[in-house]
């Protein structure tokens, strides 16, 4: 039987909202003036927090006994959202946001390739056309790829790729694990692995803990579980081909709040990714309608 439509689109609905969420990265980063791991233990920790609260306020008991008892499944799907979140910033600092961006660009192609080889899950000859296009776009987006990256920086950017990815695909095929908790668990997971390395904790003060926590409730918690519960319901596929909206949404928050305009090869590879993600949702619905 085919999926409901009313499932899909609530699917592809959650994975927009995540993707704008997690494009407000930059926006915060910019007003921390601490170290990425203390950023990342700050974030982490009122991210998880947040999510627990969620979790016990829709679930009471049984919630938080998922959190605490998360099985295989669940834990493999923290273990890899950890991962991936953990990777980001140092690779970030290891080398080029070029270079990071171009790779993470390559995300909706590693969870179709996964998914095709773990569920037999093909993706449609428009869901693979749009992530071309999409591609495309975040390269010109980001302006290519330098030489003499360090290898370091792209060594952790493929392993955040690969986690995500295969993050991806774990959820589409265990859809009876509490992914909320996972979410909740991920973050806890972060800031332990991070709290070793933080030189700035006690340099945070109250303004600096405000942003922090806003950062991890709306931009983390809310993000991660948004895609979480959204990918679920999409091929893997086509929930990282929408993910992808968050490359060309991170210089518009720029834009808002910093009055710093986009390059014009910016606004044509935004574009370019918005026309895919956009075409590729109007083509699924019409297909099913």
């Amino acid at each position: 039987m085919g999926q409901p439509r009313s499932e899909r689109g609530l699917g592809i609905a959650l994975v927009v909202a995540a993707a704008i969420a997690w494009s407000t990265a930059p926006f915060f980063t910019r007003l921390l003036p601490f170290d990425p791991w203390t950023i990342l233990f700050w974030r982490g920790l009122f991210a998880g927090s947040l999510v627990t609260m969620l979790l016990v306020v829709m679930q009471g008991r049984a919630g938080l006994r998922q959190l605490l008892v998360p099985g295989k499944a669940g834990l493999l799907v923290a273990s890899l959202s950890a991962i991936g979140m953990i990777s980001f910033i140092p690779a970030l600092q290891m080398t080029d946001v070029m270079n990071v961006a171009v790779l993470i660009a390559t995300q909706p192609f590693v969870a179709a390739a996964l998914a095709w080889l773990w569920l037999n899950e093909a993706a449609t000859w428009r869901t693979l056309i749009a992530s071309l296009i999409a591609f495309a776009g975040v390269v010109i987006t980001v302006g290519g790829v330098q030489a003499g990256a360090d290898l370091g920086g792209i060594a952790l950017s493929c392993l955040m790729v690969l986690a995500i990815s295969t993050m991806t695909v774990v959820v589409r095929r265990h859809r009876e694990t509490s992914m909320v908790a996972a979410a909740a668990l991920s973050n806890f997971i972060g800031s332990l692995v991070s709290l070793p390395f933080a030189h700035d904790i006690a340099h945070v003060g109250g303004n600096g803990l405000a942003i922090l926590a806003m950062f991890g409730c709306l931009q983390v918690a809310l993000g991660l579980t948004f895609y979480m519960l959204g990918s679920r319901l999409l091929p893997s596929g086509q929930a990282s081909l929408i993910a992808t909206l968050e490359t060309p949404l991170m210089p518009f928050w720029i834009w808002v709040a910093f009055r710093e305009i986009p390059a014009v090869h910016a606004l044509i590879g935004g574009a370019l990714v918005i026309g895919a993600v956009v075409a590729d949702i109007a083509g699924d619905r019409q297909s099913r309608g």
